[in-house]
């Protein structure tokens, strides 16, 4: 994936892609945002326009900020997962200190009419902004509680529960979550 990045849980709303921009296979523990040729990959996938002069170092401490926090508000016990900014307080600091004055504004759109936010920020800024907006949006009121750590064995992803039923990122966590719990019952059998 050297030349192109995963771009894990598309339909998941920005900040949530930008928080898994860190993800896990068997071969360990990734970074999508390792370089700037990586931002400057993810930035257009996730609706922005290409900003080549992008700040890497502000991308990744806002994820760094976001997985903090989001760990928090999901109660996540995954070491693995683990952002790199420990202090709470730090990343909500440094979610605010992207999150500039927005103003909202109506726009028409092919679904209908929809409040949407506009901002004096440009190119990469623009995008800092309205994703630390969003992720405001996310951790707070009824968005929070549908936040989710995933489970699977291996999995350092987030995801929004969006279905009653779903405990996990994708199918392939969640069936790999069942063999292993099959794995363990048939183990633990033959023991005794």
């Amino acid at each position: 994936m050297a030349d192109e990045i995963a771009d894990l849980l598309p339909d998941e709303p920005l900040p949530i892609r930008l928080m898994n921009t860190v993800w896990a296979d068997r071969d360990g523990r990734h970074d999508d945002l390792a370089t700037a040729a990586g931002l400057r990959r993810w930035l257009p996938g996730a609706g922005f326009e290409p900003a080549p002069k992008a700040d890497l170092a502000a991308f990744v401490r806002l994820r760094d900020a976001l997985r903090r926090i989001a760990a928090h508000v999901t109660a996540d016990s995954r070491e693995r997962a683990a952002s790199a900014m420990a202090d709470l307080d730090a990343a909500i600091a440094e979610l605010n200190s992207v999150a500039v004055a927005r103003t909202p504004v109506l726009v028409r759109r092919d679904t209908g009419l929809v409040l949407d936010w506009e901002t004096t920020a440009r190119g990469a800024e623009h995008a800092l902004a309205a994703i630390g907006l969003a992720a405001a949006h996310l951790f707070t009121g009824e968005a929070a509680t549908a936040l989710r750590a995933c489970y699977g064995p291996g999995c350092v992803l987030y995801f929004r529960k969006d279905h009653s039923r779903r405990e996990w990122c994708s199918s392939g966590c969640g069936n790999r979550a069942r063999a292993a719990r099959h794995y363990e019952r048939h183990r633990a059998g033959k023991s005794t």
